[in-house]
């Protein structure tokens, strides 16, 4: 995950967790609840903020489809820049939770995660 992906969703998540009650909510709230990115301009910017191609982001859906579903769903109706988007940080979002332990209290999670951002 690039490093710029890795910071913003990560800032996304602080300020997400402060609101949710149960901390194995936290990914569905961060991600999927609503979109992260709204608007086909502001999903093509948005992959150009972090230097993603939409291939790289299609490729990363298509792997994780894969491997978690254990087939590919991803359809041409899907391939708009902000499903792209919403899909890569749904995947990128999962994938950065794992570095963190959510068994503990909120505020021990909220310190772990802004100490890895180096606040």
């Amino acid at each position: 995950m690039k490093q710029s992906v890795r910071e913003e969703l990560l800032e996304h998540v602080i300020e997400t967790v402060e609101y949710v009650d149960e901390l194995e909510e936290l990914h569905y709230h961060a991600f999927k609840e609503d979109y992260y990115v709204i608007g086909h301009y502001q999903a093509k910017e948005w992959l150009k903020k972090h230097n993603i191609s939409d291939f790289e982001a299609i490729e990363v859906i298509i792997e994780w489809e894969r491997l978690v579903m254990g087939e590919v769903n991803l359809t041409l109706e899907d391939i708009n820049p902000e499903k792209v988007v919403n899909l890569y940080a749904y995947i990128m979002g999962e994938f950065l939770l794992r570095e963190f332990d959510l068994e503990q209290s909120k505020s021990e999670v909220i310190e772990e995660m802004r100490d890895s951002l180096g606040e």
